[in-house]
């Protein structure tokens, strides 16, 4: 248990810890854990620096543990000697700023200051970016720690050579400095494929009369020959069908038929067909003219393997058979035995006089040495990374803490949560709640346990096209317009413009307000999906009904349909007598009502209002007191430990509505209230009036007239089920005034 004494405030329904002093960061580590508002972030997607990000993923698993952010609380607070310029987020850190007590706080100054010299600059500070630029810091040091050597690091110019070398035949890896070098691995792959090339070829200088059977010109001949030699095994082969059978001849040559298929088309055209014609004139004797009898594609091609090949085994000839042929092709065993063990082929650029001159000078050990003496930095070049990693922590760390072990920088309205990609206009409001989505799964599954009513956005960059998907928030304001497909424009942190399109609404209550005048959209709703259905049902039957009228010419044309009148007036009383019904019952109801006073009236109103709008109220009003981030943040790759309430207060903040001014210039072209309408308005209040005046007997007290009471002369007949039905509603109306 610590003895630290830690101060809590109420932040979204939560008690969370109060990070406010370099002590609070100093001791982060004595804070039961249960008190964290996070366990774990994702490094990537939050509006922060990646850089910071990733020196505290520790383990490089791209995820942010709290034991990872207490080993960053403890090293910092080691390395300033006062924690509480932690808070001021600076990105300059002064000299004096560090605890030189410390061995480590002495070192990393000391880096510092190197760092600086590298750079050019005097100063007694050090800053994010000072220390960001690598390339720059590194530029002129001949060695810095890497394991990577370049032509920088030796003033040796035969060295330097072979570095170069090096590089051209086994490629290269970057160094600090941002030039490219070689490493331990590039070097021994060097000088081993040196030693394969050399040993390749001189095998072939032990056994040059078989391997080169052609002398320099073997090579060529080789390529010639392949290149050739499936066309003239098809010729041989076609040669022995036709001695096989002498009728079959003129079917494995060339037909005049296919020749004239394309004797119209230009022939120049038409290489590929002609390639496909036999190599030569099919023989029963099965030889091949080696003179210019062949097909005049493949002459260009016949007349370089008779130049490289036949005239100097069969010259003179002016044919060979098949025989001779497979002779030709034996001749190249021994060179394709030796293509195929081909080694060093990676330095066979160098050619082979420098092959065996960079063997003879052996400068391999001068090079491993010169890796060695630059891997003995490494220890510096460390120190020079820590700086980088503490000029970004002095700048950035408090930030974080404000985003991880609390909300702070989410519930404090200067501020913005580093989960807060930016602000999306849409629908005449502005909302600042908006994170990016990088996997639409989670988010598919555990999203709307939020209670949180979201719109997910397709976001496109028109200008470099890069694409996002956003979660944007909606707190506050009317939804009815809001829809999929919906445009809107979001306005990422640096400033950037996305076109933003709706593609997936979690509906979710927004107030109160909303959810009272939810029942009569979802009955408008209702109501206006019916109408139109069965205005287009009806449009259908009309439709089809006059085109099944139509008369057409003919036998069995159907005649015109004569007019029923009784079936019409079977319609007619029936629909008379609906009405009659439903107007007796309204008759009913308005009698049983008719003494009501006009207070009552409006309780009465109010009753029904409630009944309608109540459950969707109580509802709603549920979801809100229970309306919270953390399940968005979840399925985002966050582990959420402490709530994350967004109440109703709260929320309003989150989403701005647009305001109009109260006096504005009318419009134009408004549409003009028809007479009907004002008719019938008026018509209404005076109903009204007439109701109020008759339910409370005013009519009566201004009039002496004795029409106005009922009065029962003779003893009441039985009532029938109806009549008793009235008298009972009306008793309860009764009751109910009472």
């Amino acid at each position: 248990m610590s003895d630290y004494e830690w101060k809590f405030s109420t932040i979204g329904g939560k008690n969370r810890v109060n990070i406010q002093s370099g002590e609070d960061i100093r001791h982060l580590g004595e804070l039961d854990q249960k008190l964290w508002t996070v366990l774990s972030s994702p490094v990537t997607g939050l509006e922060f620096d990646e850089k910071t990000l990733k020196m505290l993923d520790s383990n490089n698993d791209g995820r942010i543990h709290v034991n990872e952010v207490v080993e960053a609380a403890q090293w910092i607070t080691s390395i300033i000697n006062d924690p509480d310029l932690l808070l001021k987020k600076e990105d300059v850190l002064p000299f004096s700023a560090f605890n030189t007590e410390n061995p480590d706080g002495a070192r990393l100054l000391a880096s510092a200051k190197q760092i600086l010299s590298n750079l050019g600059l005097e100063k007694d500070s050090i800053s994010v970016a000072d220390t960001d630029d690598s390339v720059a810091i590194f530029a002129k040091t001949a060695l810095n720690g890497d394991g990577i050597i370049t032509e920088q690091s030796t003033d040796d110019e035969a060295l330097k050579k072979t570095i170069a070398e090096c590089i051209a035949s086994m490629g290269s890896k970057t160094d600090r400095s941002g030039l490219q070098g070689i490493d331990t691995d590039l070097i021994e792959a060097f000088y081993g494929a040196l030693s394969a090339y050399a040993a390749w070829k001189k095998t072939a200088e032990d056994d040059k009369d078989a391997i080169f059977p052609y002398g320099d010109g073997t090579a060529d001949a080789y390529d010639t020959v392949n290149s050739i030699k499936a066309k003239v095994a098809d010729y041989f082969m076609r040669c022995k069908l036709a001695a096989f059978s002498a009728a079959s001849a003129s079917a494995l040559d060339v037909s005049v038929s296919r020749i004239e298929a394309i004797s119209d088309q230009d022939l120049s055209a038409c290489e590929d067909k002609i390639s496909q014609y036999p190599l030569a004139s099919i023989t029963p004797n099965n030889a091949l003219p080696i003179d210019e009898r062949v097909n005049p594609v493949w002459q260009a091609t016949f007349a370089k393997l008779k130049a490289v090949v036949f005239d100097k085994d069969f010259k003179g000839a002016k044919e060979i058979t098949e025989a001779q042929w497979n002779d030709v092709l034996a001749k190249f065993g021994a060179y394709e035995g030796w293509m195929g063990a081909k080694a060093g082929v990676e330095v066979e650029a160098l050619g082979l006089d420098e092959v065996k001159a960079l063997l003879k000078a052996d400068r391999k050990a001068d090079l491993l040495k010169l890796v060695e003496d630059d891997k003995a930095l490494e220890s510096e070049s460390l120190s020079i990374d820590e700086v980088n990693k503490l000029t970004h922590l002095y700048r950035d760390f408090y930030t974080f803490l404000c985003n991880y072990v609390s909300f702070k920088d989410f519930y404090n309205p200067e501020e913005k949560a580093v989960f807060q990609a930016g602000q999306l206009y849409i629908d005449e409001r502005c909302c600042d709640l908006c994170i990016k989505v990088s996997d639409m799964g989670p988010h598919n599954a555990t999203a709307g346990l939020s209670g949180m009513y979201i719109l997910y956005c397709n976001c496109v960059d028109k200008v470099t096209g890069a694409t996002m998907i956003i979660a944007a928030v909606i707190t506050d304001g009317d939804i009815s317009a809001l829809r999929e497909g919906k445009h809107g424009l979001f306005y990422d942190r640096t400033g950037n413009e996305w076109d933003a399109t709706v593609f997936k609404i979690i509906d979710n209550p927004i107030s109160i307000r909303q959810a009272f005048w939810s029942p009569y959209r979802k009955l408008g709703r209702f109501i206006e999906k019916t109408i139109e259905k069965n205005a287009a049902d009806k449009d259908d039957k009309v439709t089809a009904d006059m085109t099944a009228k139509v008369p057409t010419s003919g036998e069995g044309a159907e005649k015109k349909q004569v007019f029923d009148i009784a079936k019409f007036a079977g319609i007619f009383a029936a629909l008379g007598l609906a009405l009659a019904a439903i107007g007796g019952a309204l008759a009913v109801v308005a009698k049983s009502l008719s003494g009501f006073v006009w207070w009552q009236w409006l309780v009465l109103i109010a009753v029904i209002m409630l009944v309608i709008s109540g459950p969707a109220m109580i509802l709603a009003w549920l979801k809100l007191r229970k309306r919270s981030l953390s399940p968005l943040l979840n399925a985002n790759g966050w582990a959420i430990n402490a709530a994350a309430k967004v109440n109703i207060t709260f929320g309003a903040t989150l989403t701005e509505i647009s305001k109009t001014p109260v006096k504005a210039e009318p419009d134009p072209f408004a549409d003009k209230t028809p007479f009907w309408k004002k008719l019938l308005g008026w018509l209404i209040v005076l109903g009204i009036i007439f109701w109020i005046c008759y339910s409370n007997n005013w009519i009566e007290k201004w009039t002496d007239n004795s029409k106005w009471h009922y009065e029962k002369k003779d003893k009441p007949k039985e009532e029938t089920p109806a009549e008793n039905a009235e008298s009972m509603l009306i008793l309860t109306v009764k009751d109910f005034r009472a």
